[in-house]
């Protein structure tokens, strides 16, 4: 991958938004009178003091039980509307390790985040912390071994907290003239170039992408240890580099570069298992946006083929992960690609893509949409409008906010920006459901006559096909033209030869589904005999 140089940022180094979170927990702000930030309880001594402990012996696994459950539990218990004490109140039980109050900082961070409002004070206070912590593991020495969950988390906070902070400053009609000076004074707090460049320096100092090659080639193993290092050594920089490339790749979806977002992928073969897929939250994500991104670039196919993927892997699995603190996460985004799936197919209908359980998940969801979507007038594309809206990211204007009067809101351009040329694309595919269902009518069929029955000239028809040609087509990663059209056709002389695909009869899943009715039968049978 090329190493995209960003400008160097000067001094150090869905999605859902932080108020939508709030609301989720009703949390008041912050700073709630009744909270002593210098008072730790006796289970939070505990925690942080075996936790450090942990992660000085290298115990991966006590470290994701403790991060995974029991700083839920003592959230839940003690600090459900109140940030966790500070770090300079539990620093002394840790020996003040430097690495460990970091970290420690950045959970504290992440809670505040999920259960309360953070002032404009700590979005910049949580920035520097990313920057210590990230410079330590770019130019210190880690000798740890951290969980790929608390790893990939980092990364995907970071991505999140740079676009609340960027929605967050797009808001400037209500801002108070202190805030206004706190973003002149720290303007390079979250900065676009910033963000891109950490991210692209854990990729780089990590040399992941050189690791994934050797492991092709047999020469080292990644994967096949889901990142750990069972030799005495650190997973850190080279996990936290790995969840990088998903990390640009979000980023990327956010700014609109869907391009350049999909080259930083490109190291991961995300047709394989991987370590992406250790982790529910990871593996969504990168599907997500990665069939976001090749939404926009019309790399429908691409897009379909992943959705179907990744959907029926949550419906087969998702009862696994009703305690886990990503489950909302988890329903939420799986019905975000319902949708992005819905219009994929209503843009380029390759339902043989589908398997039959998410397709009839699909069309109990988005089944009457659908059939309006195929229209092309003014209720379908308030449909489409209306899908898109709901399932895209929440996209973001990286550059920072004029402060000169009137102060205006601007949070919202870089979404009408995107939605506009969504739909400016959604109206060229107009007359393509005409010429789409003449060509599946017919094998072979001259010019003239499907001219006539389109009520247009051949000069005209000959624009209207090319453009059929044009919009099925499109340029993957490596620069290659690929199709996406269930209908394909060439001329020759004045005739249009048609050439279908034929879908592949799956027996398969029509079997599995009868066999699982039959045992539930079975089951009803056995529980009547019992009563």
């Amino acid at each position: 991958m090329a190493a995209y140089d960003y400008e160097d940022a000067p001094g150090t180094y869905d999605e859902t938004s932080a108020t939508q979170r709030q609301a989720s927990s009703g949390a008041p702000p912050s700073q709630d009178l009744g909270y002593d930030p210098n008072f730790v309880p006796d289970s939070v001594k505990s925690f942080v003091v075996h936790l450090y402990r942990h992660i000085r012996e290298k115990n991966v696994y006590e470290i994701h039980q403790m991060y995974e459950t029991s700083f839920q539990t003592l959230s839940d218990r003690l600090f459900k509307d109140t940030p966790w004490p500070s770090v300079d109140a539990v620093a002394h039980y840790v020996d003040n390790d430097h690495v460990f109050c970091l970290l420690y900082r950045e959970m504290w961070f992440r809670h505040l985040y999920a259960r309360l409002s953070p002032t404009l004070k700590q979005r910049i206070d949580s920035w520097d912390n990313y920057c210590s912590l990230f410079q330590v593991v770019l130019h210190g020495v880690v000798n740890m071994q951290l969980p790929n969950q608390w790893l990939w988390d980092m990364v995907d906070e970071f991505v999140y907290q740079f676009q609340s902070f960027c929605q967050y400053r797009a808001k400037m009609k209500n801002k108070t003239e202190q805030e206004i000076a706190l973003l002149r004074q720290f303007d390079q707090a979250w900065n676009v170039y910033g963000v891109l460049n950490f991210l692209q320096a854990l990729v780089e100092k990590s040399m992941i992408i050189q690791i994934l090659e050797h492991e092709k080639e047999g020469l080292e193993q990644f994967t096949a240890t889901d990142g750990y290092d069972y030799n005495g050594g650190s997973n850190v920089l080279k996990v936290l580099g790995y969840f990088s490339m998903v990390g640009l790749l979000r980023v990327h979806c956010l700014l609109g570069d869907y391009h350049t977002g999909l080259k930083c992928l490109q190291p991961i073969d995300i047709t394989q298992q991987g370590v992406y897929t250790t982790v529910i939250g990871s593996h969504i994500s990168t599907i997500y946006h990665y069939g976001f991104a090749n939404l926009m670039l019309r790399r429908y196919v691409e897009a379909i083929r992943e959705f179907n993927k990744i959907l029926l892997y949550i419906y087969k699995t998702k009862q696994y992960h009703q305690k886990s603190p990503q489950y909302e996460q988890i329903l939420k985004k799986n019905e975000q690609m319902y949708a992005l799936l819905a219009i994929s197919l209503s843009l380029c209908p390759q339902v043989k893509l589908v398997e039959e359980t998410v397709n009839s998940q699909l069309r109990e969801k988005y089944g009457e949409k659908m059939i309006r979507m195929q229209r092309y007038d003014d209720e379908a594309f308030a449909i489409y409008d209306e899908l898109f809206s709901y399932a895209c990211p929440k996209f973001i204007t990286p550059s920072p906010p004029s402060f000169e009067e009137p102060l205006v809101n601007y949070n919202q351009d870089a979404y009408r920006l995107q939605l506009k040329l969504f739909l400016y694309e959604v109206k060229q595919q107009q007359l393509l459901s005409g010429i789409r269902t003449f060509l599946k009518v017919y094998s072979s069929i001259s010019l003239a006559k499907l001219a006539s029955y389109m009520e247009v000239d051949e000069s005209k028809l000959r624009t209207i096909l090319l453009t059929y040609k044009h919009k099925t087509h499109a340029v993957d990663t490596d620069g290659k033209i690929i199709s996406n059209a269930d209908v394909d056709f060439y001329i020759d002389d004045d005739l249009i030869y048609v050439v279908e695909s034929k879908p592949a009869k799956r027996y398969g899943d029509y079997f599995l589904r009868q066999i699982v009715k039959l045992e539930g039968v079975i089951n009803d049978m056995d529980r009547v005999k019992l009563d």
